[in-house]
């Protein structure tokens, strides 16, 4: 069983046991639960449903890893030519570890 689930605006695949790192999620703290309601589809061992938007009664229910996370630093590099201008900036994603415990459909 697993279900396509909105979080912080992106969408994800959420199988219970398996890991997400989302957007950083604000006030989050390690071992809380967080449900989330903007489950999108739900496929229930082939049997498919389709929310329009949202599928009714569903949840996914997870547990925070660790509320803050760092990814991959990701470089900005701005340059003009023969102009002597040039510019770097670097910059950090801050992503929340969760573990998905159950699907409720």
């Amino acid at each position: 069983m697993y279900a396509i689930v909105e979080i912080n605006g992106r969408q994800f695949k959420a199988e219970a046991g398996k890991k997400l790192f989302v957007y950083h999620i604000q006030g989050a703290e390690g071992g809380q639960t967080v449900e989330f309601e903007r489950v999108l589809l739900v496929d229930n061992d082939g049997a498919i449903a389709v929310g329009a938007p949202t599928v009714e009664g569903a949840k996914v229910v997870c547990e925070v890893v660790s509320p803050l996370v760092k990814g991959d630093k990701v470089l900005v590099f701005h340059k003009k030519r023969r102009k002597g201008y040039r510019k770097l900036n670097g910059h950090r994603q801050q992503f929340t570890e969760l573990t998905i415990k159950e699907v409720i459909a």
